[in-house]
């Protein structure tokens, strides 16, 4: 027989055994003993209750070396010596003692006696595993009983005597069906959680599988003392011991106790059937609502009748909260409240939404504070008289008195997110220690679970603040036109991203007009569509023309790196002109609404390539408009969806822009309505939309003045002349005084023949003097005796807005005034 693809313990005859050298899976009890950091038992099995004799309950929180005192290494002279006995080492490493006081930080085998109550000693073989990692365990024991593995104690079926019986280690994918060793060995743990028990099963995997050596090429696996082939033992015992009852024999201790744990390994096995259902139903999504609500009915009714969630404040805000332990002025939002009752009955008196603090004398505020779960086996009148004082007006004292309650902690990272409040109504059994148990190791998934979600709220919520934060507040009404905008984020995953759309205000009243996209999501995508809407504002300017300005900004792109793509559309409208310049990076083409037919076109543009590729050039072309048309510009969010050709997208796009329209947002409406129902879209939108009203040329005065100082006065003169035949003789005065700062600093600085000045009437009334200088002014505090720098401080006081702009051919500096009336 090839005793390496045995499944249990190594061979031994018990009593009733049929023919002789029956070799059975699990007869010889394995004890196991967990150790935690003070060197307590956290864990004690029946294997070791039968093995050291002391009960599970005498056994919790005792120093493990008083409960498995080592009497010394076995003797040579010891009688099962021939058959593989050794001193401590006998090469298998340190005695049990150095383990047990945590001496070694690697796993050690080996036998030894210890002194057991009720018996003289017992010789046991034993494997000692050091753990590591977040939880309270320092070391795994396993144990057996060695006299049980003497030779005389069966019959060998081939006659020959094993040369040596001795515990060691293993890689369990040396062995036939390694997947089945590796998947029952979490059952040498039944009652621990499924957490720990999966902590410490994988470190076992990892330091090495436990075995028994017969000889240099015998080893078997030692498998858990539980499974098939042991219940099927375990009914044949139970067979034996009703024969013997029914003789009037006695019924042996080992065979007397075999119901109980049949019980219990039903139990536990239930609870982590319910514990692996729960984790398969919660955490689908990484939506905090909806994590909420998987989580409350994830345990009604199969282990609660009534799930109430608590959330901390910052939790449902999704922000972050300071480290420490909750105390009474800590805001707990009810979140969820899922229950078995007729309906209604919890929702006036317990509503979601409600938040409010605990005071330290309830369960509520133990178990928030101290991480783990409270049980209350029934609500007493005077603890229900107790909790309904927290709740203003309202009587809660029926819902809640009689009932089993337990209290588990949503907790994760060691911190306390919230907790659930688990009640069974009075008929039903109440919650016990294997429930508390159950409930914390649910609270402890679901924990995670929300953590996750509320991790992700929080850094979705930080990209969304960063993006508003990066996107403009822009004026309904630029020089010339109007403007509406709208931005929607993405509906699934990640949904924040690098859309943007701006406006730069440019000299000659002209206005540019801005829609980019950078690829991709999340946080670094929003980082970098800032950088790029930064950099776009700043050569914009430069008064840059449209090809350039993606020149530069594709250049720009290449320097941050080469992580990121953009595309990107820029337009600059001159509405004295009545044109438009465009230039595209690898964008979905603009439309434009002609406003005297009321037809949609789609631009014939250049695609050119996304910013960031480098080294292609981009081309622009002009558009003639006409008062009226509206221009629209969006992301490729907004027109594509999975599955479907983008042409349908922008054949939508173009019929829904034509609709008409009372006003540019019922305009911006129409499109999105027309554009966002049709399900499937995911990437966040950017929409501008420009209605291009022009600038008659009535409203347009220019002159252009030699650089001598007589012609500030004349300057002076000619603004005052034109504003009176404006209408706008109360601004002349202003408007004069300033003029005549602009154009005597022009005459100053510049190097050319002539300066050129011009007027612009439109929403505002608007002065531009352009100069060959390319020094761009600057404001100073200019002092009593100062000669220079009370100008710009004149002007700076005077005017609603004043700026300057660099030009291809120099510089222009500009005032705007409100026109109170036209």
């Amino acid at each position: 027989m090839d005793r390496g693809t045995e499944r249990g313990m190594p061979p031994s005859r018990g009593a009733g055994d049929g023919a002789a050298g029956t070799v059975a899976a699990g007869r010889i009890p394995l004890a196991v003993v967990v150790v935690d950091r003070e060197g307590l038992v956290s864990h004690w099995s029946t294997g070791a209750r039968r093995l050291f004799g002391a009960p599970k309950e005498d056994a919790i929180g005792r120093s493990v070396l008083d409960l498995l005192p080592v009497s010394g290494a076995l003797p040579e002279d010891d009688e099962i010596t021939p058959y593989g006995a050794y001193a401590a080492y006998d090469g298998l490493g340190p005695d049990l003692e150095s383990s047990l006081d945590g001496r070694l930080n690697y796993p050690a085998a080996g036998r030894a006696r210890l002194t057991v109550p009720e018996r003289d000693r017992a010789d046991v073989v034993w494997w000692a595993y050091p753990l590591v990692g977040p939880g309270r365990e320092r070391l795994l024991v396993l144990a057996a009983d060695a006299q049980r593995l003497r030779p005389d104690a069966r019959d060998d079926e081939d006659g020959a005597a094993y040369e040596r019986i001795a515990p060691g280690f293993a890689l369990h994918t040396d062995f036939p069906g390694a997947d089945e060793l590796a998947r029952r060995l979490p059952e040498i743990l039944p009652s621990m959680s499924v957490g720990e028990s999966a902590r410490i099963v994988a470190q076992v995997l990892e330091l090495g599988y436990p075995v028994l050596e017969f000889s240099q090429n015998d080893r078997v696996p030692v498998t858990p003392d539980w499974g098939v082939a042991r219940r099927a033992e375990r009914k044949a015992r139970r067979e034996r011991a009703a024969r013997a009852a029914a003789q009037g024999l006695p019924v042996p201790e080992e065979l007397a106790g075999d119901e109980g744990e049949d019980l219990e390994y039903t139990a536990v096995r239930e609870r982590l059937e319910f514990l692996n259902e729960v984790s398969g139903r919660i955490g689908t999504s990484l939506d905090l609502s909806r994590t909420i609500v998987e989580v409350s009915r994830a345990v009604v009714p199969r282990f609660t009748d009534v799930a109430g969630t608590y959330l901390r404040e910052q939790v449902v805000a999704g922000e972050g909260f300071p480290d420490g332990v909750p105390d009474t002025t800590t805001m707990w939002h009810r979140v969820a409240v899922e229950h078995t009752d007729e309906p209604g009955r919890w929702d006036d008196v317990i509503p979601v939404g409600e938040a409010m603090p605990f005071p330290a004398h309830t369960p509520f505020f133990q178990c928030m504070t101290t991480g783990d779960p409270v049980l209350v086996p029934r609500i007493s009148e005077q603890l229900g008289h107790a909790i309904a004082s927290q709740f203003d007006k309202r009587d809660i004292r029926p819902l809640i008195t009689g009932r089993s309650m337990l209290v588990v902690p949503l907790k994760a990272r060691n911190v306390v997110l919230g907790f659930m409040v688990l009640l069974r109504h009075p008929e039903r059994p109440e919650f016990n220690d294997m429930d508390r148990v159950t409930g914390a190791e649910l609270a402890a998934r679901a924990g995670l679970v929300l953590d996750n979600a509320r991790m992700y709220t929080y850094q979705e919520s930080v990209a969304e603040t960063l993006q508003d934060s990066m996107l403009p507040h822009i004026p309904p009404r630029m020089a010339g036109c109007d403007i509406a905008t709208r931005y929607l984020p993405g509906t699934l995953l990640g949904r924040v991203g690098g859309d943007w759309f701006d406006s730069v205000k440019l000299p000659g009243a002209r206005t540019a007009l801005v829609v980019g996209d950078v690829m991709g999501h999340g946080l670094n995508s929003a980082a970098m569509m800032g950088q790029l809407r930064t950099a776009v504002q700043t050569m914009a300017a430069l008064d840059l023309p449209p090809a350039q300005l993606l020149r530069n900004l594709d250049d720009l792109a290449q320097r941050l790196g080469d992580t990121y793509l953009a595309t990107c559309l820029y337009a600059v409208y001159d509405p004295i002109e009545s044109e438009l310049h465009i230039a595209n990076a690898g964008h979905i083409p603009p439309v434009l609404v002609r406003a005297r037919d009321g037809r949609s076109e789609l631009l014939d543009l250049p695609t050119g390539a996304p910013i960031g590729v480098g080294g292609v050039p981009f081309e622009a072309v002009r558009v003639r408009v006409e008062p009226g048309d509206r221009l629209v510009m969006c992301t490729d969010g907004l027109v594509e969806v999975r599955g479907e050709d983008i042409g349908v997208g922008l054949a939508t796009l173009c019929e829904s822009a034509a609709h008409p329209a009372a006003s540019m947002d019922d305009a911006c409406d129409t499109i999105i309505r027309a554009l966002n129902t049709r399900g499937g879209r995911k990437d966040d939108v950017a929409l501008l939309m420009a209605r291009l009203g022009g600038i008659e040329p009535e409203d347009v005065a220019e002159w252009r003045f030699a650089r001598e100082p007589v012609e500030v006065g004349r300057a002076r003169a000619v603004v005052r002349e034109q504003l009176h035949e404006w209408g706008l003789a109360r601004l002349a005065d202003n408007a004069e005084l300033m003029a005549d700062e602009l154009v005597t600093n022009a005459v100053r600085h510049s190097r050319s023949r002539h300066i050129q000045l011009r007027l612009v009437r439109g929403d505002t009334l608007l002065c531009e003097v352009d100069d060959d200088d390319h020094t761009l002014p600057t404001l100073l505090n200019a002092g009593p005796g100062a000669e220079f720098g009370r100008g710009l401080r004149v002007v700076s006081t005077l005017a609603r807005e004043w700026g300057t702009s660099r030009t291809a051919a120099g510089k222009t500096v500009w005032f705007e005034l409100t026109l109170r009336c036209r």
